[in-house]
């Protein structure tokens, strides 16, 4: 039988305590008038093992043999995943119009077939799925490998993700005639067709998570819109140095309308298009010391 403790008040030492420890897992930075909204999104928790206070709570995330499991909890009640197809349209025209011809015609001199985008903080899955959509409409990759990675550090979403369902709030942006080339109707929702999800694998990571980003290998392009905003200064950073180096000289970084490198990182070039601007890492000439941020 599980405790009521919907009522329980988180004290001011509580409050650091998992503030300081959720920082230190994900980078999720917390201020001090956050105490109520984590008092009640975790309240929750407690009640899911049994435990009678915060203090409990935070013992039990640093030494329980759960731990690792019950992180994945806080980090799915702490995030919000709010997003749609399509988003940010002006920064994808660019992405299309700029971005891609560009990256074209250095492969081609290279004699490379090979495209690899990643969707860092893809929560449910629009933002892949999207790309994907947009370079289905591009014939001269017909032959390339194309290949697109979503990335989320909530287990939650992910498994929406890998669903491809969704409803009508997802397409506040789409096209109707985009919809029906690339979703079936299913009970009043929509379910991505195989051809898009073919393009799109999706995974969990923790965007701190240095050593396993290491992993993903090299991108052409890395899409991260909406998300360090949730960081602190040196998260931020922490973050940014990791797309840097996983980006190709002279890949490409779309960051949110509302986010920009200023104060953060020195290393990307800004590039101004029609529709938007964009960072990109400069090429190996150009950065003979690593350009790190």
């Amino acid at each position: 039988m599980l405790f009521m403790t919907p009522d329980i008040e988180m004290s001011p030492d509580e409050f650091r305590n998992l503030r300081d420890f959720v920082y230190q897992h994900c980078g999720l930075n917390f201020t001090e008038d956050s105490k109520y909204l984590l008092e009640k999104r975790l309240g929750k928790r407690l009640a899911q093992h049994n435990l009678k206070s915060f203090r409990d709570y935070y013992y039990f995330l640093r030494y329980n043999p759960g731990r690792e499991q019950e992180l994945t909890e806080v980090v799915d009640q702490l995030t919000t995943n709010e997003t749609y197809f399509f988003r940010e349209d002006f920064q994808l025209k660019t992405f299309i119009e700029d971005v891609l011809p560009e990256i074209r015609g250095r492969k081609q001199q290279e004699g490379k077939q090979t495209l690899r985008i990643w969707s860092a903080g893809c929560s449910s899955g629009e933002e892949p799925y999207t790309i994907a959509m947009l370079l289905l409409d591009q014939p001269w990759l017909k032959s390339w490998k194309v290949e697109i990675i979503g990335t989320d550090i909530s287990q939650r979403v992910l498994h929406m993700a890998r669903e491809g369902v969704y409803g009508e709030s997802a397409f506040r942006s789409t096209d109707p005639q985009v919809r029906q080339r690339f979703f079936t109707e299913t009970a009043g929702r929509w379910r991505v067709r195989d051809e898009v999800k073919n393009l799109v694998s999706i995974s969990h990571l923790n965007l701190f998570d240095s050593s396993r980003i290491a992993l993903l290998g090299r991108m052409d392009v890395i899409f991260c819109r909406n998300v360090i905003i949730y960081f602190d200064q040196t998260g931020k950073k922490t973050v940014i140095e990791n797309f840097f180096q996983r980006l190709q000289p002279e890949g490409f970084l779309l960051l949110g309308h509302s986010e920009s490198l200023i104060n953060l990182s020195t290393a990307f070039k800004l590039r101004h298009f029609k529709h938007d601007m964009v960072y990109q890492k400069p090429g190996q000439l150009a950065a003979p010391d690593g350009g790190r941020p």
